[in-house]
C-alpha cells in the first residue's frame, strides 16, 4: 500500500517546518511526503530542502490556490503509483499514531473513499475545529458539525464533507471523479469534492483516532475580508455546480439576493456614518472601517462570481491598491 502525503505551502515556512517535524515522529508504515510550494516569496523552499532533504518539493511558480496547488501534488502522487493520497494542511501538528489510525480505518471500511481526521484547535486543545458539514438547503450554507465542541465530541450524523485540513483519499476516487476543482481557489473546494464523491457512490467517514492540532485558516493573510470574499464567491460557485436548477432558483430568490441587498444597504449606511464620524470625531475608527471592508468583500465575491472572475481575487484583499 503506497501512501503519499501532500502538503501545500504558501509563505508558511514556520508552519510547514513544524508540520514536517511532527511527521518525523509518526509510527506508521513508510510513506512519501510531497511539499507543493505555491509561489512563496519567502525562503520557504530553501529551508525545507535544507532541513528535510528526503522530502519531494515541487514549485508551482505562482499561487494556484488550495485546490490548484494540491492538484499538482495529487497528480505527482498518482503517477508514482499512490494507493492513497493524504492532503494535509501545513498549519497542523499530527499525533504520532495519526497515519496508522487512518490506514487502519481504510482497511476496516473498504467502501469508504474519503476519511476525515479529528482536528483539535491548536490555540484551545480542549475544543475541536469542526468535523465537516451537512448542506442546509434552507440557508444555502453548510451546518458545521462539531464546531467548537469539547474535545472528544463524536457524531452519528452523516456528513456531506469532511474538514479540509486533513483528508485521506483512495486512488479510485480520483480515477472516478477527477481532482479538486481549481476554480474555487480557496474555501468550498473540499465540500465540492466530497459531494461529487458521494454522488459517485463513495462513502465518507471520520477517523476519530486520527488526531491532529489545527491552527485554523493560517493562509488567510488578509484577515476577515479575505475570508469573506472567498466564502461568498465559493458559496455561489458550489451552488452552481451542485444544486439543481429548481433549488438554485429558490435559494437565489429566498436567501442569496435578499442577503446581498441587505449587505448593500448596510454598506451605504455605514459608509455615510463613517464619513460623519470622520468629520466630527477623532476616535479610532478602525473597527468601523474593518466592517465596511467585510461588506465590500461579500459584494465583490458575489460580483466576481457573476462575472466569472476567479483566481486569487482583487488586489485590495492583500492590502494593495486596485
Amino acid at each position: 500500500m503506497k501512501l503519499f502525503v501532500v502538503i501545500l505551502n504558501w509563505n508558511g515556512k514556520n508552519d510547514t517546518l513544524a508540520c514536517l517535524t511532527s511527521l518525523l515522529n509518526i509510527e506508521a508504515p513508510a510513506f512519501e511526503t510531497i511539499i507543493v510550494d505555491n509561489g512563496s516569496t519567502d525562503d520557504s523552499v530553501v529551508e525545507i530542502v535544507k532541513r528535510f532533504p528526503e522530502v519531494t518539493v515541487i514549485e508551482t511558480g505562482k499561487n494556484l490556490g488550495y485546490a490548484g496547488g494540491n492538484n499538482v501534488g495529487i497528480q505527482h502522487a498518482l503517477k508514482q503509483g499512490a494507493d492513497f493520497v493524504l492532503l494535509l494542511n501545513n498549519d497542523t501538528i499530527v499525533d504520532r499514531h495519526f497515519i496508522q489510525a487512518l490506514l487502519n480505518s481504510s482497511q476496516d471500511h473498504p467502501n469508504v473513499g474519503i476519511f476525515g481526521a479529528y482536528p483539535i484547535r491548536m490555540t484551545d486543545p480542549e475544543k475541536i475545529d469542526h468535523l465537516g458539514g451537512r448542506w442546509n438547503s434552507k440557508t444555502a450554507t453548510f451546518d458545521l458539525i462539531g464546531l467548537g465542541k469539547a474535545n472528544g465530541f463524536k457524531t452519528e450524523e452523516p456528513l456531506d464533507y469532511v474538514c479540509g485540513c486533513s483528508i485521506l483519499i483512495r486512488r479510485q476516487v480520483f480515477e472516478k471523479i477527477g481532482h479538486l476543482e481549481p476554480t474555487f481557489f480557496l474555501f468550498w473546494e473540499e465540500a465540492d469534492f466530497c459531494m461529487r464523491a458521494k454522488k459517485a457512490g463513495f462513502e465518507i467517514e471520520i477517523c476519530y483516532k486520527a488526531k491532529l492540532l489545527h491552527k485554523v485558516s493560517a493562509s488567510f493573510v488578509g484577515g476577515t475580508p479575505h475570508k469573506t470574499y472567498f466564502w461568498w464567491r465559493g458559496r455561489c460557485l458550489w451552488m452552481e455546480r451542485n444544486c439543481s436548477q429548481e433549488e438554485k432558483a429558490r435559494l437565489y430568490q429566498t436567501v442569496l439576493l435578499p442577503e446581498i441587498r441587505h449587505i448593500f444597504k448596510l454598506r451605504l449606511i455605514k459608509t455615510a456614518q463613517l464619513f460623519i464620524n470622520k468629520l466630527f470625531q477623532r476616535k479610532n475608527l478602525s473597527q468601523k472601517k474593518g466592517k465596511l471592508l467585510q461588506y465590500k468583500a461579500a459584494l465583490n465575491g458575489y460580483r466576481d462570481f457573476r462575472k466569472s472572475s476567479f483566481g486569487s481575487g482583487p488586489s485590495w484583499l492583500f492590502g494593495k491598491r486596485e
